[in-house]
């Protein structure tokens, strides 16, 4: 059975439970900025990708001024207006907390800006669980491989020593770029068979099943 020194974890979606804040948060921000208001399955869709482009992508906006707009109504949306809690999924600390009392190395790679997942991981008492991340303003958005490339290159791990954990297609193709093995999270905001497209070695239907899965596969860092 093949082990890994790296488990790289995307982060809203896969650790955390927060697509239906992302969500009002869009529509608030569509609303402010009379643009027309996105379904839940319209801003799933986008989850993952760096919040500009996100918005670019699904506004299908040229207008770079009327994006900063939108970036900006979102943000405040998010920090000022919407209560809509965020909780990690259940069993997520548990599993952190096995994971690396079995020597593992764990690290983020995701589409929230360095703020951002810095509150996440105040609000959960997270942070200590990683030892390296990447953010949307710290290298360039998913699908790109460029954020896999730098944890890499930081922590020492070559690509087949690494193993990628997310929820979106966007994760699994950065991971596929690099030859990088990837687990698919069927619990997220993206289909398992848009998953299944980009061969993950499995997708899991849930935390107890991602625990287990891990907790196998995890050769103890020296």
């Amino acid at each position: 059975m093949k082990q890994y020194e790296l488990i790289i974890f995307d982060w809203d979606g896969t650790l955390m439970d927060s697509a239906a804040k992302i969500v009002s948060c869009m529509q608030i921000a569509a609303k402010e900025c009379d643009m027309p208001v996105p379904g839940f399955e319209q801003v799933s869709h986008i989850i993952g990708i760096s919040l500009k482009p996100a918005i670019m992508q699904l506004f299908k906006l040229e207008d770079v001024a009327q994006a900063e707009r939108l970036t900006h109504a979102y943000k405040n949306a998010y920090l000022q207006q919407d209560a809509t809690p965020c909780p990690l999924f259940a069993g997520v600390e548990s599993m952190l907390s096995r994971l690396i009392e079995k020597g593992s190395r764990l690290g983020v790679a995701t589409g929230k800006a360095r703020r951002g997942l810095e509150r996440a991981w105040r609000n959960t008492n997270t942070g200590h669980f990683f030892s390296v991340s990447r953010c949307a303003d710290e290298a360039a958005s998913k699908p790109s491989p460029d954020m896999l490339l730098q944890i890499l290159d930081e922590t020492g791990v070559t690509a087949d020593k690494a193993l990628m954990v997310g929820d979106t297609t966007y994760d699994m193709s950065m991971a596929q770029a690099i030859g990088m093995d990837r687990i698919g999270v069927s619990y997220g905001v993206h289909a398992p068979v848009n998953l299944q497209a980009h061969s993950p070695l499995k997708i899991v239907h849930d935390i107890a099943e991602l625990d287990a899965f891990l907790l196998d596969r995890v050769q103890a860092s020296a």
